[in-house]
């Protein structure tokens, strides 16, 4: 089950994971977050019992409920949740709710888990009953952005897979953004060439939704060469730029290293042209280094100029691939 410009936030893929578990007696906690889909081996058990695709906890004899700690990959707003009982008949969770709250980067996992660290714990779902075999749906109650989830367990038993659908969310307040991406595809802007799109095409990063996954990205091969690879861009109007915007999210084995981004303003080319002399452009940012699957922010003290600009020429070193590209400015 997939919802429309929505991801799934809890997937493992994405750096979340599970950081306290009551009870994974038959199954370990860690499987529900995997992005594939759930299986059966019949005749596969292990010391515990029978194997199971999923998290699943013994079963309960003092009235209380199970329960396991998340940690999202990235703070995220929530806004659908399923929750994939496939498989499991006999032994699925009749029940579940779930909590959310938000810390501070750099809070210790362990100090979620104790409360010490959480000033509120917000309702994302109240006490839902749940079918076996089957996908159950249900709607986040809270818009608020989350980095851990508080799943509860009615009283015990399996699922196979846990899905949190929704967005990443970026804070922001930690800074100032004042202008127009002069890049977005809504601008105008549109993309010219790329060297190489073997894994995803250089106009993907012009587009103003959040990025979905890889494949909504611009990605090319290994480089087994020397050089490194590179695109041009034209802007839909001249603009002068402030700020870059280089969005790696998804991207971590495969990001670029470094990047560099040099600018032109000029007017009755042909794109033909462009790709020679491109070359020779200025530069309004050196090679910079980016992080992996995040939001690489650089501010006007980074910038070489803030002249008019029409034209723009992304360089990565040696080659990998990026989500989004923005460049915060106003046109002219």
């Amino acid at each position: 089950m997939e919802y429309k410009d929505q991801i799934d936030v809890a997937n493992s893929e994405l750096g979340t994971k599970v950081v306290y578990c009551s009870d994974e007696f038959f199954a370990d906690s860690g499987r529900m977050l995997q992005p594939t889909e759930p299986v059966y081996i019949e005749d596969k058990y292990d010391a515990n019992g029978k194997w199971m695709d999923g998290w699943e906890s013994r079963r309960r004899r003092d009235g209380k409920n199970d329960f396991c700690f998340i940690r999202l990959g990235s703070p995220s707003i929530i806004e659908n949740f399923n929750i994939d009982t496939t498989h499991f008949t006999g032994n699925f969770a009749p029940g579940i709710s779930i909590l959310g709250c938000y810390v501070p980067g750099g809070t210790t996992d362990d100090r979620v888990v104790d409360g010490s660290a959480v000033s509120e714990w917000f309702d994302l779902l109240d006490k839902k009953n749940l079918d076996g075999d089957s996908h159950n749906l249900f709607s986040c109650k809270s818009d608020k952005p989350l980095t851990h989830l508080k799943l509860t367990l009615h009283p015990d038993g399996g699922i196979a897979r846990f899905r949190a659908f929704g967005n990443k969310w970026f804070d922001q307040t930690k800074y100032e953004i004042t202008g127009t991406n002069v890049i977005s595809k809504k601008s105008g802007a549109r993309a010219i060439y790329a060297n190489d799109e073997h894994f995803g095409c250089l106009s993907n990063v012009l587009e103003k939704h959040e990025p979905q996954s890889m494949a909504d990205g611009w990605e090319t091969r290994r480089r087994r060469k020397a050089g490194n690879d590179w695109g041009l861009i034209a802007l839909a109007q001249p603009a002068k730029v402030h700020e870059i915007i280089v969005d790696t999210s998804f991207f971590k084995g495969n990001f670029p290293d470094t990047f560099s981004i040099s600018t032109a303003n000029i007017s009755n080319i042909d794109d033909n042209t462009l790709l020679e002399v491109s070359k020779t452009w200025d530069k309004i940012i050196e090679r910079k280094k980016l992080g992996m699957n995040k939001i690489n922010i650089f501010k006007k003290e980074d910038l070489l100029h803030e002249q008019e600009i029409t034209h723009i020429r992304i360089d990565i070193f040696p080659d990998g691939g990026i989500a989004r590209l923005k460049l915060i400015g106003d046109f002219i």
